[in-house]
């Protein structure tokens, strides 16, 4: 027998190479399925729109441009330090003496370092820090609440994702009935007991609820293509992960409002925002006022000159001069405002107007709040009503469409009356799923009221 040759070198690291090659295909194969597979959750969905909406980023630039303005109104206290350098040269006839011009070349240096500060300008400098931190912490809430509007819209739209997954899934079991549906009345025609045009009712209610899967798959796509544009993500590949929703309970109910308008109003961002404006609005007050006030600054200015000239032949040095010539110099002046042409008067009436303004705001967004908490609870309790009472018909129309078919296949009633309890027993199935996702909805609206997490 022929001994089999071991294999040259030059043909093993073509194999190896072939061997890597495959391995490296078939990770990157399953990477791009793992990547294609990935299912958002609530929370990651979430989380993407709080990181990536662009509200968001430009709230957080306010805050960066805020927080800028905060250190340049803290750098008003400090006192404003500048220096100075000049030289000019000049050439020509010069009258030296009367009558008489020579030609002459002068250069003179002129050097000096200087300091300002205002030490009282009626407070105007505090009120201007302080109403610039405030305005940082009501851009800061104002993007909190941002964030809030965007939480709650991320939850809506993946709720109607569930929603009209559930949709399609109830037409697809309808669809799979009535496709078993068109066999039994095959069986029951060729029994005798059905004519044989009861089987053309039950294929074109077969092809109606073919028509109902790729409406609600159509629905269903639709819906994930909203929360994706929502999340600003490409919708080829993406998917959310298919979650219970349990069936709601009284106990999800909140039986008094109170409660709910009680937290709101004391936590809420649109009211710490509006009490945040009106804050600021009263330093606004106070800083218009400081034009009646003495404005006091203060400065200082060291300097020194050098000067030299062709008709001179025994001047000092260049730093000979700048040592002998140094000079210091203190200034302080008070400017007192007796008439300013009506200005000062009308600021001040102008921000008390403002201050007004600001305080009808806070009343206004305190009635829209409890506004909107009204209209959510009482939006809650019809919804729950709604749900109990549709939970109760599809128990009853369930029951009957039993009962249709135990009829239907004794011959007994025709296939109109099966079409018609099924009719109202897919209608039932429908308000069922409809009430509970809207009953869900509407409480997490008023988990969202409340500061509960709404992920949940």
């Amino acid at each position: 027998m022929r001994m089999m040759q071991p294999l040259k070198e030059e043909n093993v690291k073509p194999m190896k190479t072939l061997k890597y090659t495959i391995l490296l295909g078939c990770f990157l194969i399953a990477s791009v399925s793992m990547a294609q597979e990935k299912l958002w959750t609530l929370q990651e969905c979430v989380n993407h729109a709080l990181v990536n909406n662009i509200s968001v980023k430009q709230g957080q630039n306010s805050l960066l441009q805020n927080e800028q303005d905060v250190i340049a109104a803290k750098g008003q206290f400090l006192p404003n330090l500048s220096g100075s350098l000049g030289h000019s040269t000049t050439f020509g006839n010069e009258e030296v003496f009367s009558g008489q011009f020579v030609n002459r070349t002068s250069n003179s240096t002129n050097v000096g370092i200087g300091l300002n500060q205002t030490i009282f300008n009626g407070f105007r400098l505090t009120n201007l820090y302080k109403q610039s931190k405030l305005s940082l912490e009501s851009n800061q809430l104002e993007l909190n609440r941002i964030k809030d509007d965007i939480s709650l819209n991320v939850v809506n739209a993946y709720l109607n994702v569930l929603f009209n997954k559930e949709r399609l899934e109830i037409a697809k079991a309808q669809l799979s009935f009535s496709t078993n549906q068109v066999e039994q009345v095959k069986d029951l025609v060729d029994a005798g007991v059905q004519p044989k045009a009861n089987i053309y009712d039950a294929e074109a209610t077969m092809s109606l609820d073919a028509q109902e899967v790729t409406l609600a798959e159509n629905n269903y796509n639709l819906a994930l293509l909203s929360l994706s544009q929502l999340l600003q993500v490409p919708y080829k590949g993406f998917d959310v992960q298919l979650m219970d929703v349990d069936f709601p309970s009284s106990t999800l109910l909140y039986n008094d409002v109170q409660p709910v308008l009680d937290y709101a109003l004391q936590n809420r961002n649109e009211i710490k925002v509006a009490e945040k404006n009106m804050e600021i609005a009263q330093l606004n007050s106070e800083i218009s006022k400081s034009g009646y006030y003495p404005n006091v600054t203060g400065g200082y200015q060291y300097g020194s000159s050098a000067f030299f000239s062709n008709l001179t032949e025994d001047e000092a040095s260049f730093f000979d001069q700048l040592d002998a010539q140094k000079s210091h110099g203190f200034r302080i002046s008070v400017n007192i405002p007796i008439f300013s042409r009506f200005e000062n008067k009308t600021n001040v009436a102008k921000s008390k107007i403002d201050e007004a303004n600001s305080l009808l705001s806070l009343d206004q967004a305190k009635l829209d709040l409890e506004s909107n908490i009204q209209r959510a609870f009482t939006d809650a309790q019809a919804a729950f009503k709604s749900y109990v009472a549709s939970k109760k018909a599809l128990e009853a129309q369930e029951i009957a469409m039993n009962n249709t078919q135990e009829r239907f296949k004794a011959g007994i009633i025709t296939s109109f009356d099966l079409e018609q309890a099924r009719v109202k027993y897919v209608n039932a199935q429908s308000s069922l799923v409809n009430a509970k996702y809207d009953f869900v909805f509407k409480t997490k609206v008023l988990d969202f009221y409340m500061g509960k997490p709404i992920t949940d």
